[in-house]
């Protein structure tokens, strides 16, 4: 294959017409960047990790890549499997041809141009070459986890966190006088899912141990989630995180009913599909109003269909990129629920996300449910998120979020990713929001008035997240 320059990444990349660019250049691309949502591993930022190559950094991990690299016809040992670092590079650098039209074909060459300055198009010709430059240059200190952070004018990372985490790592960060603020949210769905009896007794145990406190009833359960989320705050955390693969539980039984089923659970006895729900109603309410109690921003990520290939999940574990788009309906449940918060008087600021693109204008109506009239924009419509975060998932959830509420007061970007070369990501969306004003103020939808497009621009692209989370 020929060697080719890459002229897809460009100074002017994706930004169509001349306002855009305007605007781009001048407002967008220099902003810091406020990542609320991500999955980085703090062991790695406090160890200032180094990667060996492109492999470790960009394909472990990656269930984006990965499920590319299947549908490319790529045996599991050169993915997952026993492979060599390089021969996993080379496999991918053989499928990266097969993915034009795919948004990795563009983060790709976004994340090879910055911060490593390749100007080749991958390709099995040019495979080699790139994977020795960055292989040198990943040794640098400047390519070191703090310091592609600060390359990429990182201020806030927050990383997703379990209960059970001792956030040890997110101490030693402090200690050690890390510029950027790198803080955690709470993500209790383990603690939530009790459709499998012997995960969450597992589960149970290991909080009894964190806690040291021995959890035989749901009352001293509840207590010890308390407890965590009591301690996490302690530590800086101001946001919690749920991912719902259910319409979201709304039945309301009493604490004596749960208790039972609790109980059931402790015993080992599976539970039914009702019972199941019935307990998650219970805890998604408490955290919810702990989250209020406390002042902490609450996100909701909901639609996602986990694990459908059951021997691929076996093999090599969750996250492995077999999920899907899920198809439940969850409009009336999800307003329930969010109208018994906002009745108890325990509605705190909420960010929801959908996967499934037919429900995009449901969450955008959503949010003007419960707006209160003193917080701006204190219900976010969170950004097109996982099989959506692409140039026509951003691109229709700021339109339909214009047509129902305030494109002006949305919080922007987030990576949601394990990779510390996902800040391109940002770099993408702010390119697709610039292009999507140049493209309104040259039909005479929107006026060009400087200011007014300046702060939308700096607001969406990361004013808005620092003025939203207030972060510890």
């Amino acid at each position: 294959m020929t060697q080719i320059v890459n002229t897809i990444v460009h100074p002017d990349f994706l930004l169509q017409n001349a306002t855009g660019r305007d605007l781009f250049h001048r407002y967008a691309e220099n902003m810091p960047i406020f990542d609320y949502h991500c999955h980085l591993p703090a062991e790695e930022i406090y160890e200032d990790r180094k990667f060996a190559n492109l492999t470790q950094i960009w394909l472990a991990g990656d269930h984006y890549k990965w499920r590319l690299m299947r549908a490319n016809g790529v045996p599991e040992d050169y993915i997952t499997g026993n492979a060599s670092d390089y021969e996993k590079f080379m496999k991918w650098a053989e499928t990266i041809p097969a993915a034009l039209r795919n948004p990795i074909y563009h983060w790709t060459h976004l994340e090879l141009k910055f911060p490593f300055g390749c100007k080749e198009l991958l390709n099995p010709s040019t495979a080699e070459k790139i994977y020795r430059q960055t292989e040198e240059q990943l040794q640098q200190d400047d390519f070191s986890v703090r310091g592609l952070m600060r390359k990429f004018n990182v201020k806030t990372a927050c990383t997703t966190d379990d209960p059970a985490d001792s956030l040890e790592f997110h101490d030693k960060i402090k200690e050690s006088g890390f510029e950027i603020t790198v803080s955690m949210a709470f993500r209790p769905d383990k603690a939530m899912n009790f459709s499998d009896v012997a995960k969450i007794n597992t589960y149970i145990d290991k909080l009894a141990a964190v806690q040291n406190v021995g959890i035989a009833d749901y009352q001293t359960y509840c207590d010890v989630l308390y407890a965590r989320h009591q301690y996490f705050h302690d530590h800086g955390c101001r946001l919690s995180d749920h991912g719902l693969e259910f319409p979201f539980p709304i039945q309301v039984y009493s604490e004596e009913h749960v208790a039972q089923v609790f109980t059931k659970a402790r015993m080992g006895k599976e539970l039914t599909t009702e019972e199941q729900t019935q307990i998650m109603a219970n805890l998604l309410f408490k955290f919810a109003c702990w989250n209020y109690e406390k002042g902490w921003v609450q996100q909701f990520h909901v639609g996602a269909l986990r694990g459908v290939n059951k021997r691929k999940l076996a093999q090599i574990g969750a996250d492995c990129g077999v999920d899907s788009i899920h198809d439940f309906s969850y409009a009336r449940s999800m307003g329930l629920f969010l109208n018994r918060l906002e009745e108890n008087g325990t509605l705190t600021k909420t960010v929801l996300y959908n996967l499934n693109p037919r429900d995009n204008a449901v969450l955008a109506t959503m949010i003007g449910n419960f707006q209160d009239g003193k917080i701006a924009g204190k219900m976010q419509y969170g950004p097109a998120w996982w099989f959506l975060d692409n140039k026509d998932g951003m691109e229709q959830q700021m339109n339909i979020l214009s047509a129902q509420g305030l494109l002006s007061r949305f919080i922007g970007m987030t990576t949601d990713s394990r990779s510390f070369l996902s800040y391109s990501r940002h770099d993408y969306f702010r390119r697709i929001l610039c292009n999507l004003l140049g493209k309104d103020v040259e039909s005479g939808e929107i006026p060009y008035d400087e200011e007014l497009l300046k702060n939308m621009i700096e607001g969406i692209c990361y004013n808005n997240a620092a003025q939203y989370f207030t972060m510890k």
